[in-house]
């Protein structure tokens, strides 16, 4: 068994979601969380491959992939990024998964981890394709995502109940695979090549701003 653990992923763009909903009431639209997420998120399919020269820390608590002691969501640009709605989406949802790749940058080139395809799951996905599409580019692997991915964990958790609730002979990987699995609706999405070039470059960006990032977890107290 291969784990990266990782402590933060898309807390960030909920919070910036937020903003934009406030934005929105105020002007007199009432938003409902899906044409939110699927108006923002659709947004970044018309950014810059590397997100315009941004960068975002999404950071609400530490990590010990970046060896970040103390979180500090953070945002920066220089005077002359493509500061624009897109770009800056884009940039949200690369930094979600930046953690994850560095993580997983570490079980291939240094535990020589193979990997053919994965399966994604978590309420980033409740907008179908363009989150998949992120970190298929992010991973540089084809990632499969099922009907219940926006569910998330709880899902997982409510299966693993139901498993115990039957107190069934059949052992949890046939359970899975005999009734849970059985017939899953899911689809799959490859790395698109201009995409991951673009991923490489936001994440050498990205590694490059973590003393930044660092700094505010020092500087700036609670």
């Amino acid at each position: 068994v291969a784990m990266v653990h990782v402590n933060n992923c898309s807390s960030d763009i909920n919070a910036w979601a937020t903003i934009f909903r406030e934005f929105a009431a105020r002007l007199g639209m009432e938003l409902k969380p899906d044409r939110l997420y699927d108006t923002l998120f659709l947004e970044s399919t018309r950014a810059d491959a590397d997100a315009g020269g941004l960068a975002n820390y999404s950071y609400q608590s530490g990590e010990n992939i970046t060896k970040i002691q103390a979180g500090r969501p953070l945002f920066v640009r220089t005077p002359n990024s493509k500061f624009s709605l897109p770009n800056f989406m884009l940039t949200q949802l690369y930094a979600a998964f930046a953690p994850l790749q560095l993580g997983m940058d570490i079980l291939v080139n240094e535990e020589h981890v193979q990997t053919d395809v994965m399966i994604a799951q978590g309420g980033l996905f409740r907008t179908p394709v363009i989150g998949q599409q992120v970190l298929a580019n992010a991973l540089n692997i084809p990632i499969t995502v099922m009907s219940t991915a926006g569910e998330g964990g709880p899902w997982g958790m409510a299966v693993l109940a139901n498993f115990a609730y039957r107190q069934t002979a059949m052992n949890l990987e046939d359970f899975l695979d005999q009734e849970v699995f059985k017939e899953p609706e899911s689809m799959t999405l490859s790395p698109e090549p201009e995409r991951v070039a673009g991923y490489c470059e936001f994440i050498q960006r990205y590694q490059a701003g973590l003393p930044v990032e660092a700094a505010a977890g020092q500087a700036i107290k609670y």
